[in-house]
């Protein structure tokens, strides 16, 4: 993998929550949780809200903003993803442990799979 892997995302300007469709198979208390956590982050500090996963399996919040938004709240955002890590401690634990276990596995699987076929192919 050489991106981040987006889990889900939520946009105070277009009022909508996004869960990447990869990850449909999580619990569904799981995904409302994270649909609320989302949901509130941004209402309170407005832009966008993220929640990736990097190529280690390491699960990071941010926010963004437009240019011009005035509202947009940059230390708040700061203070509350802070504020999150402590209070959603265990669900963010677990989520990078089912990232690791079923995503990163998954795809370790697939490439070791695809080597041995271009090996015999010689």
């Amino acid at each position: 993998m050489k991106e981040e892997q987006i889990l889900c995302a939520c946009s105070a300007y277009e009022q909508k929550y996004y869960l990447n469709p990869r990850f449909a198979s999580l619990p569904q208390q799981i995904q409302d949780e994270l649909q609320i956590l989302a949901v509130t982050l941004t209402e309170d500090v407005g832009g966008v809200f993220t929640m990736e996963y990097d190529d280690d399996g390491s699960l990071y919040m941010s926010t963004t903003a437009k240019e011009n938004d005035f509202l947009y709240d940059e230390i708040g955002s700061h203070l509350k993803i802070k504020q999150y890590r402590v209070k959603y401690a265990e669900l963010l634990e677990n989520l990078e442990t089912y990232y690791r276990l079923f995503i990163l596995s998954d795809e370790a699987e697939r490439k070791t799979a695809l080597e041995e076929l271009d090996d015999t192919g010689d």
